[in-house]
């Protein structure tokens, strides 16, 4: 048995498959956690979404960026990408996304020893404020109204965690740090437009070496951050390694030896 986290798959399925037969990929015995952004831009979000969600119990995946974009846009709220039109019109688009709304946010082991979300912990979360606020906005993804929630909750502000923000204030906040965020400013607000490397913007902390950073008692495995690419140290992994970008698609078992297991996309990029 074994437990494996990868990375950013955004439509790569054909990457995806070859990484499994890699790894000797077992669903009866094996589990596979994925960091978010299961779609967009690769050629085969539709087979990646089927073949995820035929895991089942094999799989754990987390919500990001991209896969939020895609809830919106199945509810009307923007326009999908152009890389989703066969998904879009798959006979089984309103299962798909049904699916998708179940996923978690943030999902923990604290038996393995590891949490996993799509872009991180944010700094000022201790990990019971980090699994009660997870839980707020995954209540609302599951709720019969859900679309009105999501025309709510776009934007970039707040951009400063505050326990007593307004519901939907607090709401975007909280799904912007699980999904969208990369960089502090020094006083802890986020930033969402930098996207480079740490060295390429001095002046911003990545979130995971911020110096208050609160002590959560386990690894942060996360991805969203291509340029970043893979990272272990400050008690976080990064794991997207660019695969959609033509890079490498990337696991890393947790539960054992934890090795570093790659594939090169070169059918990408």
């Amino acid at each position: 048995m074994a437990t494996y986290a990868i990375g950013d798959l955004q439509g790569c399925y054909d990457p995806l498959m070859r990484l499994l037969e890699k790894l000797r990929f077992d669903p009866h015995h094996d589990t596979l956690w994925f960091a978010g952004d299961l779609v967009n831009r690769g050629k085969q979000s539709l087979e990646t979404l089927r073949f995820v969600r035929s895991l089942r119990d094999a799989a754990v995946c987390v919500l990001g960026n991209h896969d939020i974009s895609l809830l919106a846009a199945f509810h009307g709220l923007r326009k999908p990408h152009k890389s989703l039109k066969m998904l879009t019109e798959a006979h089984d688009y309103l299962d798909l996304m049904a699916w998708l709304a179940q996923r978690p946010l943030l999902h923990v082991d604290t038996q393995l020893g590891y949490a996993m979300s799509h872009a991180g912990i944010a700094p000022q979360w201790d990990l019971a404020t980090a699994q009660a606020c997870a839980r707020e906005v995954e209540h609302e993804l599951a709720s019969p109204h859900v679309a009105q929630w999501l025309a709510q909750v776009y934007g970039d502000q707040p951009d400063v965690w505050n326990p007593k923000l307004a519901r939907h204030d607090r709401h975007r906040y909280i799904l912007n740090a699980f999904t969208r965020m990369r960089y502090c400013h020094p006083d802890g607000s986020l930033d969402f437009d930098a996207k480079g490397k740490p060295s390429e913007t001095a002046e911003l902390i990545p979130w995971f070496k911020y110096p208050t950073k609160q002590s959560l008692g386990l690894t942060v495995l996360f991805g969203h951050w291509s340029t970043l690419g893979y990272y272990n140290g400050n008690n976080t992994i990064a794991l997207d390694t660019g695969c959609v970008w033509g890079g490498q698609l990337s696991a890393f078992r947790i539960d054992n030896n934890q090795q570093l297991i790659c594939i090169q996309c070169d059918d990408y990029g």
